[in-house]
C-alpha cells in the first residue's frame, strides 16, 4: 500500500496544501517528543474553518498520522521575515553535529537527541530523507573513535578449539566423538574455555555495526561532503582488523559500567540501534528507497551542542564555560566566567529573533536563571548585581560569527536591562535550496 506522504518544513505555521487536505479526515492531529524538561511539540495539525491547520516546532523526522497518510518535516528553514516572501534554506544538520563532537565532554550531552519509535509500523520513504541514519553513523563514529584512542576494553570470553594432544577448560564429548573418535583424530579434543583479550562480546558487537556502516557511507551523499566521515572510519578499522562479527544482540543485555570505559555503554546502544536500523540485513543499506521506524530529531538541542562547540573554541580555558548548569530543577545551557564576561548564555532556535524582539516567555525563563543564588555563587557576582543576559539565535543572512563584544550596545535588547541577543550562522546545503 503506497503512503501518503505530507512534506513540510520545521517552523511551519499556516493551511495545509490543498491536495493535502482531502486526505485527512479526523478533527485533530498531533504528536509531543517526550523530554525530562517536558515535552515538546512536534506538530499539531487542527481544523479551522473547514480547513486544516498545520503548526510544526523545530523536530524534524517522519510519523504516522493515521493508517494511510505520514507527515515527514524536512531540516528547512525560512530565512526571510514574517512580511516576506518565504525563502527556504536546507540546513546541514550532519555539519552542526560534526562541528560540536570534539567539544563534548561526555556522551550523556547528546541524550533525548532523538526518539525512535520501534513499536510503530515502518513508513516508506526515498534514501535522501533519511535523516536519522546519518546522525546514528556521525555519533556512533564518534564515540567508537574515543573507545580506539583508549585502547579496546579487554575482557574473558567464551572460546572453542580442537586442541591437539591437550585438554583445557570444558570438554565436548558429543563434539569430540562426532567430529574427533569417528573421523580416527584421536589425539584431537574440542574443548570450550575462557579467553582473556578484546574479542570479547562488545568489541564484536561494535565491530558488527562497522560492517553496517561501512556500506552504507559511500550511498548518502550528504556524509560525503566532508572528508571527517572516511578519516574518522579510517582511523578506527585497524584495531578491529582481528576482532569478529558473530554476535548476536540478545546476548549483550548491558554494557557493564566502566569509569575508564564509559563510552561502551552509549557506543553499544547506538550500535544496536544501527544493526536494528537496517533490519538485521546488510544489503539494506544500499537501497534507494527504505522504511524507517517513525522518529523525530529535536534540531533546538542539536542547535545547542552546536553554540557549545563554538563557544568552546572562543572561550577554551578550563572551567571558562559550564554546560547544563544544574540549579535546583533548572538547567541552564551555558555559564560563562571568564575575564571579560560574567553572565548567563541560552540558545533559542528561532530563526525568526533576527527580525523581532524576545518573546515574554524566553524573556521571564532566562531573568529567573539570573535571580538564582546559586548563579551568583558560580559567577562570584554581589547579590546586588544584574547578571548579563544572552540569548544566541540562528541567523540564516550572517556568513561571519563574531564574539568580539557580547554586551556591545548593537546586541543589547532596548526594553530590557543587560539582557543581548547574538545572532550566529549555522550551516547549510547551498545545492538543496528550495
Amino acid at each position: 500500500m503506497t503512503t501518503n506522504l505530507l512534506e513540510y518544513w520545521e517552523h511551519y505555521d499556516n493551511a495545509l496544501d490543498i491536495t493535502h487536505q482531502q486526505l485527512l479526515n479526523g478533527l485533530a492531529y498531533n504528536y509531543d517528543f517526550s523530554k525530562p524538561r517536558g515535552a515538546i511539540s512536534c506538530y499539531s495539525i487542527v481544523k479551522k474553518n473547514e480547513q486544516y491547520h498545520l503548526s510544526t516546532s523545530y523536530c524534524i523526522g517522519v510519523d504516522w498520522l493515521d493508517d494511510k497518510s505520514a507527515i515527514y518535516i524536512a531540516p528547512k528553514l525560512n530565512s526571510k521575515s514574517a512580511n516576506e516572501e518565504i525563502n527556504l534554506e536546507e540546513v546541514d544538520y550532519i555539519k552542526m553535529l560534526f562541528s560540536s563532537l570534539k567539544y563534548l565532554e561526555t556522551s550523556n550531552e547528546m541524550n533525548d537527541l532523538f526518539e525512535i519509535k520501534w513499536n510503530k509500523p515502518e513508513i516508506e520513504i526515498n534514501q535522501v530523507k533519511d535523516l536519522l541514519t546519518p546522525l546514528l553513523v556521525i555519533q556512533y563514529l564518534s564515540l567508537v573513535k574515543t573507545i580506539v584512542r583508549k585502547g579496546l576494553k579487554k575482557s574473558y570470553y567464551k572460546v572453542e578449539h580442537n586442541l591437539n594432544s591437550r585438554v583445557k577448560g570444558k570438554v565436548l564429548v558429543g563434539k569430540t566423538i562426532k567430529q574427533n573418535i569417528v573421523k580416527n583424530k584421536q589425539l584431537f579434543t574440542y574443548c570450550n574455555y575462557d579467553e582473556f583479550g578484546v574479542n570479547g562480546l562488545e568489541n564484536r558487537l561494535l565491530k558488527k555495526a562497522l560492517v553496517f556502516v561501512k556500506r552504507y557511507l559511500p550511498t548518502f551523499d550528504k556524509l560525503n561532503h566532508n572528508d571527517f566521515t572516511t578519516d574518522l572510519f579510517n582511523y578506527i578499522t585497524p584495531a578491529f582488523e582481528n576482532i569478529s562479527e558473530v554476535v548476536e544482540l540478545n546476548e549483550i543485555k548491558h554494557s557493564k559500567t566502566n569509569a575508564f570505559y564509559k563510552e561502551y555503554a552509549e557506543a553499544t546502544r547506538l550500535a544496536k540501534l544501527i544493526i536494528k536500523r537496517f533490519g538485521y540485513n546488510i544489503s539494506n543499506t544500499e537501497k534507494n528507497t527504505i522504511s524507517t521506524p517513525p522518529f523525530w530529531i529535536d534540531m533546538s538541542k542539536l542547535f545547542e551542542l552546536y553554540v557549545l562547540g563554538l563557544l568552546k573554541k572562543e572561550f577554551p580555558k578550563h572551567n571558562e564555560l559550564q554546560f547544563q548548569f544544574i540549579c535546583k530543577g533548572h538547567e541552564l545551557d551555558y555559564l560563562l566566567n571568564s575575564g571579560k564576561y560574567k553572565m548567563i548564555i541560552d540558545a533559542k532556535y528561532k530563526p525568526q529573533y533576527r527580525y523581532t524582539g524576545i518573546s515574554r516567555e524566553d524573556f521571564r525563563q532566562i531573568s529567573g536563571y539570573a535571580r538564582l543564588k546559586k548563579v551568583y555563587k558560580a559567577l562570584e557576582k554581589n547579590h546586588d548585581e544584574n547578571i548579563d543576559c544572552l540569548i544566541i539565535y540562528p541567523d540564516l543572512n550572517k556568513t561571519e560569527n563574531d564574539f568580539s563584544d557580547l554586551t556591545s550596545v548593537e546586541k543589547s535588547i532596548k526594553k530590557y536591562v543587560r539582557f543581548y541577543k547574538i545572532g550566529v550562522n549555522i550551516p547549510l546545503i547551498p545545492s538543496k535550496i528550495s
